[in-house]
C-alpha cells in the first residue's frame, strides 16, 4: 500500500522530462523549452529533468559541445523557477549544469565513469544512479541476464554503499532499475515487482510511454500509451516509489491526488 508519514499519503514526488533533442523516442517531447517546463511546474512537477542526448535504443552519441549547447542554457533558465536535474553520462556536462544551476545528477549509465562519482561526492548533490545494460546504440540487442532482479538491484546498490562510504548523504541518492535500458519485457516486469528491495535507498522510475507498454498493450506509437503509463504510476503509488520521471505531468499529479483522498 501507499506510505503514510503521520497518517498522510505520501504520493511519489514528480519529475517531468525536458529533452533538448530532436531525436527522442517520444516525439512529443522532443525540443523542450523554459515554458514547457514552467508549464510542468505549474501543474505539479517537483523535479525537470533536462537532457541533450538522446539515450533510445539505437540512439548514435553525439558530441560533448553539442549536449552542453543544447542543455545548459535551459538549466540556467528552469533553475530560476524550481528543481533541476541534468539528464547526462557525461561529466563536463555534469560539472557545467551543476554550475548552472542543476542539483541533481540523473546519470544513465549508472556513475560508470570514476570521474562523475568523484564529481557527485564532491560536490555533494542529489544523483540518481540509474541501471544500463551496455551503451545505448547496442543494449536492446538480446540482453541477458542469469538473475535480473539480483543483478541490477546489487549493482545499483553496491554503487550507492560506495558513495555513502564516502560521505555523500544517503537522503541524495535515487536508485532507478532502468526499465528499457538493456532490458526484455520479462526482466522489466520482474524490476518493477521486487523495486523494494532497493531499500533503504529512494527509489525512481522512468517509465513513461515506453516500449515495455507498447509490448503489453499491443500500441507501436508513443501517443498511445498514456493510460498504460498511468496504470503503471498507480502501482508505483501503491509501492511507495519516491519519484517518478514523466511527460505528462498533469495526468500524473491528478491520478495521485485521487489516489491520496482515497487512500485516506
Amino acid at each position: 500500500m501507499a506510505v503514510r508519514e503521520e497518517g498522510v499519503v505520501r504520493q511519489p514526488l514528480i519529475m517531468g522530462v525536458i529533452n533538448a533533442t530532436p531525436d527522442s523516442f517520444h516525439s512529443e517531447s522532443r525540443n523542450g523549452s523554459v515554458n514547457r517546463a514552467k508549464e510542468m511546474l505549474e501543474q505539479g512537477a517537483f523535479w525537470i529533468d533536462i537532457g541533450g542526448e538522446s539515450t533510445r535504443p539505437g540512439a548514435e552519441e553525439i558530441s560533448i559541445e553539442e549536449e552542453l549547447k543544447r542543455t545548459i542554457p535551459l538549466v540556467e533558465e528552469i533553475s530560476k523557477l524550481g528543481n533541476v536535474s541534468i539528464d547526462t553520462r557525461h561529466v563536463e556536462v555534469a560539472k557545467a549544469a551543476l554550475d548552472a544551476g542543476a542539483t541533481m545528477i540523473n546519470d544513465v549509465s549508472g556513475l560508470r565513469d570514476p570521474e562523475m562519482f568523484e564529481l557527485v561526492v564532491e560536490s555533494g548533490c542529489s544523483v540518481c544512479i540509474m541501471h544500463m545494460l551496455g551503451e545505448p546504440g547496442t543494449m536492446q540487442e538480446n540482453p541477458e541476464y542469469e538473475d535480473v532482479v539480483d543483478e541490477v538491484n546489487e549493482a545499483l546498490l553496491d554503487k550507492a554503499r560506495e558513495l555513502v562510504s564516502r560521505g555523500h548523504s544517503m537522503d541524495s541518492i535515487y536508485l532507478d532499475p532502468g526499465i528499457g535500458f538493456g532490458k526484455k519485457l520479462e526482466h522489466n516486469i520482474e524490476l518493477l515487482k521486487n523495486s523494494e528491495r532497493l531499500r533503504p535507498y529512494s527509489i525512481l522510475w522512468g517509465v513513461s510511454r515506453k516500449s515495455m507498454i507498447g509490448e503489453i498493450c499491443n500500441q507501436e506509437s508513443t501517443s498511445e500509451r498514456l493510460s498504460g503509463t498511468l496504470a503503471i504510476a498507480s502501482y508505483a503509488f501503491n509501492q511507495g516509489i519516491d519519484i517518478i520521471r514523466v511527460h505528462d505531468v498533469r495526468e500524473h499529479a491528478d491520478l495521485f491526488d485521487v489516489l491520496s483522498v482515497l487512500e485516506d
